[in-house]
């Protein structure tokens, strides 16, 4: 039995997030191309707030995440400071 709730904390703005006219771009290494990259864009909401949306490149119509200006910017410390790294063998 899965006593765990999923909650969706921001559907309301992903759905009024235009993510059609999004500018997205793709995450890759300075002049490497990967077939598989991560996109990601910055979308402006009606709430005066901007978004921050990922994507997979193989599959533009699928999952978009969501993150707040704040999750953005602790994600990208963090990516920073090597919290994501695989570790050494």
């Amino acid at each position: 039995m899965n006593d765990h709730v999923r909650v969706d904390d921001k559907a309301d703005v992903r759905d009024a997030l235009d993510l059609e006219s999004a500018r997205w771009q793709r995450a890759e290494p300075a002049g490497e191309s990967i077939p598989d990259a991560v996109e990601f864009a910055f979308i402006p909401h009606t709430d005066g707030r901007t978004y921050t949306a990922l994507r997979s490149s193989t599959e533009p119509q699928g999952t978009v995440l969501v993150f707040t200006e704040s999750e953005w910017d602790a994600f990208v410390a963090g990516a920073r400071d090597g919290e994501f790294n695989l570790p050494e063998s």
